[in-house]
């Protein structure tokens, strides 16, 4: 692909500026002001209310259509994080070299064509397990790439001392659709069956791609004629010598196994142990996103409180703290708002540890390594969710569903105690500076063979 920018004329910054979004007032320097972070913030929002009806479908198909078992739920999860294992790396050196505005635009529609697969699947009678199986094979591919494209055009779009706060709007984008959608998706799913209401998300994915068509971004794909696995092992070193990089890997890492563990089973907690039906869930689900708005909206305001240090670790507690309240909750009325709120929690932790791990790892990060960076940051975080999801499936069919939940928030505990007595993370408050470029642009000759 050619280096060269979109084509598409600069956009004023006066078009269409709004002073209000979602209910929220904006400054006067608000990113949102931007029209071109504002276009980029849209196309989340949009494919954001496509990903809910996923999140609910999916597993809901395979629970209640194809009346998987936990082992089986665990093993869907696991392979969409089977790629992250085979394709992050390569594929960092790759959008080091490329534009990531068409790998994000393509990665949508690829989305689209494959989550609309199923209905289709359905409808001739081909559904089995090993088709969602594929599906989430392939989503897991695209989220690899694509996923990583995304995160890299956001530093393209926005200058590095926000990035914090364009992590946060990014995740208010993501809250607006988990308040609206699950409840929508759970009634969409009640009217049209699982399969049927995935072809929403497909819709809604192909609009998100037709948003990002021009848009303008700050690109200039380095022009590297070094060996590949050389300029590979390049980002492989400059993760493992920045000790925060490292350090947060770990931390972030184990926290997706936890987190694995407990949601591979927790629809079939909800199902099982609390006789939810597909649009209580759904109803249910409209927590998790309250506690991500709730979070997004003060998630700037935390991390220049606290520090982006502690705020991670803040996120981590809170999280465990809603797996620890479900796994002893009775399986009546009082679960069921247990659930509830065990989703709102889950919002709240999630947003916390995110929006500061992204904004932290790439404030450290020359602007000529995001890409390897961002992609082995990815493998380091999400190799240990695979195991961790097929644990917790194994847990919840050979002991019990509270097991898994229980593991999860007593290793969740754990981590959060840890982290905090890492004096790296606790006594991080500001965001730092990255490295000059120039310290690591000549690392893939340090690296070849001999």
């Amino acid at each position: 692909m050619d280096s060269t920018p979109p084509s598409a004329p600069a956009e004023p910054a006066s078009v269409a500026t709004p002073s209000r979004v979602l209910g929220f007032a904006l400054g006067a320097t608000d990113l949102l002001r931007d029209v071109v972070y504002r276009r980029l913030w849209l196309s989340i929002l949009i494919s954001s209310f496509g990903g809910q009806v996923t999140l609910l479908a999916l597993p809901l198909t395979a629970a209640v259509l194809l009346h998987a078992s936990p082992t089986q739920m665990g093993l869907l999860t696991a392979m969409e994080i089977v790629p992250f294992v085979l394709f992050s790396l390569p594929s960092g050196v790759w959008l080091d070299r490329v534009r990531k505005l068409p790998v994000y635009i393509v990665g949508e529609a690829t989305l689209a064509l494959v989550v609309a697969s199923v209905p289709l699947a359905w409808w001739l009678g081909w559904l089995t397990m090993p088709w969602l199986y594929v599906v989430g094979f392939v989503i897991g591919t695209v989220y690899t790439t694509a996923g990583s494209a995304a995160q890299i055009v956001l530093t393209q779009v926005v200058s590095r001392e926000r990035l914090v706060e364009a992590h946060a709007k990014n995740a208010l984008a993501s809250s607006a659709a988990e308040v609206s959608g699950p409840g929508a998706a759970g009634a969409l799913i009640k009217l049209t069956g699982a399969p049927m209401a995935l072809i929403a998300d497909g819709a809604l994915l192909l609009i998100s791609a037709y948003i990002l068509r021009g848009l303008r971004v700050r690109e200039t794909p380095a022009a590297s004629h070094e060996p590949f696995w050389p300029a590979m092992r390049a980002g492989l070193q400059f993760v493992r010598g920045n000790r925060l990089l490292l350090t947060m890997a770990c931390c972030v890492g184990a926290w997706g196994a936890c987190s694995s563990a407990a949601t591979v089973v927790q629809i079939l907690f909800a199902t099982h142990e609390l006789g939810l039906t597909e649009r209580g869930i759904g109803l249910s689900y409209v927590a998790l996103g309250a506690g991500t708005v709730g979070a997004s909206a003060l998630g700037h305001r935390v991390a220049l409180w606290l520090g982006p240090g502690p705020s991670l670790v803040s996120g981590i507690a809170i999280s465990g703290i809603g797996w620890l309240m479900l796994s002893v909750a009775p399986a009546n009325q009082i679960g069921v708002a247990a659930f509830a709120a065990m989703l709102f929690l889950y919002g709240v932790g999630a947003v916390f540890m995110f929006v500061n791990f992204l904004s932290l790892r790439q404030a450290v990060t020359p602007a000529p390594l995001l890409g390897r960076m961002t992609t082995t940051m990815r493998f380091l975080i999400l190799v240990p969710a695979g195991p961790g999801a097929l644990f917790g499936g194994w847990l919840g069919e050979h002991v019990g569903l509270r097991a898994s939940l229980a593991f999860a928030a007593a290793a969740t505990l754990v981590l959060a105690v840890a982290a905090w007595r890492l004096p790296l993370i606790r006594h991080l408050r500001h965001l730092p500076r990255p490295d000059e470029p120039t310290d690591w642009l000549g690392m893939e000759a340090d690296v070849r063979p001999t």
